[in-house]
């Protein structure tokens, strides 16, 4: 039976206040989480609630409040001295993989509870379990001893009322709000319990956030939650107009992210995973330049180090998929246009994502990348080469991609727009 923690309130008088452009008070908002964690508001009520959120949005009290809630509605860990990195998630963004390890070469813990892919953009935990043996359930005491870090599937017990809440609002409409957004984000980094957090914000066709104003808007609220629970946090809003170096898939980005650890990699790539770097070690107190652990195997010997102790092998040879088909230029120029959300469908429809949290994903699927925006071809080049294990999605995959080639190169673009924090 379900026994609130404060008085019973009136749900429907909730969802008018917020309906109508009102405020929701501390004990209105607590109650409502607190109520909707263990069953005593309907669905329907809660969806309600989410879509007033949405079109009337939330001030900054509402938000911290909201985001409050959520993080008691679970447990709390605690990391002392650590640092975490969180995205927002993008076509091609496999900064992860590499990164965790780059920081943990110079003595700092990396705890990463992340989670899988939903429609286009990718999930670490499935890139990671493209690798064999790699498991990503750990108990909190394999969590502790792990060696420099982990990243990990988040416990149940963690934010609980977030994960609720996230299911309902994916097929309810109601994922598009910054005040919802950002609250389920921090509400599950600030009850991870790091030191520091530093957060990439993603802008451009293949993110969340299309607009820059928006993407600011998003950071400064994250930066503004961190910074009020004691998380050192910072975030850079990075470009996600097209994808994130050469590769868009599960094992195709592990391949990618490898490379970038033996000192090679795209140099979209590796120039985030630098930056990430260098924000996380100052947040820890660290004053290094992380380019040199690439260089000199560090942060390889690191991501070995943790494959191994989740029960990876990283010298087993990646998945690759059963069939290919490649994307030609139909005539000499320049890239103007790889659209990263058309990428990332496009890897989707392949099968190296899903529709539905339960849908399985293929290890192999994907599209890579021979002539990114920018580059010069000549009509017959290879421009992508789609990946599947089942080759009648290719036709649909095809239907999405529309790369663009001009007659002039396209202006250069900024991978890194702002800092805020």
């Amino acid at each position: 039976m379900f026994l609130p923690k404060v008085g019973a309130m009136d749900m429907v008088d909730i969802i008018r206040t917020k309906r109508d452009g009102g405020l929701l008070s501390t004990a209105q908002i607590r109650w409502v989480i607190d109520a909707y964690t263990h069953g005593g508001v309907a669905e329907e009520q809660m969806a309600a609630l989410a879509m007033a959120i949405v079109l009337r949005g939330m001030e900054r009290r509402e938000i911290v409040d909201w985001t409050g809630a959520m993080i008691d509605s679970g447990v709390r860990m605690r990391w002392p001295g650590s640092v975490d990195k969180h995205s927002t998630g993008g076509v091609g963004d496999k900064i992860t993989l590499p990164l965790g390890p780059l920081v943990a070469a110079h003595g700092v813990f990396v705890p990463q509870l992340s989670g899988r892919g939903l429609g286009h953009t990718g999930g670490t935990l499935d890139k990671l379990e493209a690798i064999a043996g790699w498991r990503a359930e750990l108990s909190e005491a394999e969590m502790r001893a792990a060696p420099g870090g982990f990243v990990a599937a988040a416990t149940a017990d963690l934010a609980p009322a977030d994960r609720r809440l996230y299911a309902l609002r994916d097929v309810t409409g109601t994922v598009d709000s910054i005040p919802l957004i950002a609250s389920s984000i921090m509400s599950k980094k600030i009850a991870e319990g790091t030191d520091g957090l530093v957060l990439d914000v993603k802008v451009g066709s293949g993110a969340f956030m299309k607009e820059l104003a928006d993407a600011r808007e998003l950071a400064r609220t994250m930066v503004e939650l961190g910074q009020d629970a004691g998380v050192r946090t910072c975030a850079l809003i990075t470009d996600m107009s097209t994808p994130l170096g050469r590769t868009v898939g599960n094992a195709l980005e592990v391949r990618e992210a490898v490379e970038v650890l033996a000192g090679g990699g795209p140099a979209d790539v590796v120039e985030l995973t630098l930056a990430l770097a260098r924000e996380m070690l100052a947040l820890a107190g660290v004053d290094a330049d992380p380019d040199a652990a690439l260089r000199d195997g560090r942060a390889m010997d690191a991501w070995r180090a943790m494959i191994r102790h989740q029960g990876g092998d990283p010298d087993a040879p990646l998945p690759r998929a059963r069939h290919t088909e490649d994307v030609v230029a139909e005539r000499d120029g320049w890239v103007t246009g790889l659209d990263a959300l058309e990428v990332g469908i496009a890897s989707w429809r392949l099968g190296a994502g899903r529709a539905r949290k339960e849908d399985p994903v293929q290890a192999g699927a994907g599209v890579e990348i021979h002539a990114p925006q920018g580059a010069r071809v000549r009509r017959g080049d290879r421009l992508l080469t789609l990946h599947t294990d089942t080759p009648e999605r290719f036709a649909r995959a095809r239907e999405v991609l529309h790369p663009h080639i001009g007659d002039t190169p396209p202006a250069p673009r900024a991978l890194i727009e702002e800092q805020i924090g």
